[in-house]
């Protein structure tokens, strides 16, 4: 390994089965329930996990909160319909095509964790725009 690499990540939510419920729908997937209050997604090489904290340890969250988690898909068209269907609780009129030259949507899981679905062949990983 060159260097530390991302393999886990935490998404807060206030019900563990409405957040099994959205993201087994969105990402085609049952996932794995870990504990009472986590719920595991692998995502190619990283782990989204669903955690439930207790209500006395919950953050506060931020008005729209800059954690966005972005997913690479391999059809956005699908996908968008997909998010919709699972009843995000806000989500983009459509796709969209970035000056960066991504091809995406954003929107809210049902607890207001902001997501991004990238069209795969269009990701930027850096480097000049255009």
């Amino acid at each position: 390994m060159s260097g530390p690499r991302v393999f886990r990540l935490i998404q807060p939510v206030e019900d563990i089965e409405t957040a099994v419920a959205f993201y087994g729908r969105v990402l085609g997937d049952a996932g794995e329930r870990i504990a009472l209050n986590r719920h595991y997604f692998t995502c190619g090489s990283v782990v989204l996990a669903c955690v439930e904290a207790p209500l006395e340890r919950r953050e506060p969250r931020p008005a729209k909160d800059p954690r966005i988690v972005y997913l690479a898909v391999d059809d956005v068209e699908a996908t968008f319909e997909q998010v919709r269907a699972a009843g995000p609780r806000w989500i983009d009129d459509g796709i969209a095509t970035q000056f960066w030259g991504e091809r995406s949507f954003y929107a809210d899981d049902p607890f207001g964790n902001p997501l991004c679905f990238v069209q795969e062949d269009t990701l930027y990983l850096g480097g000049p725009v255009g």
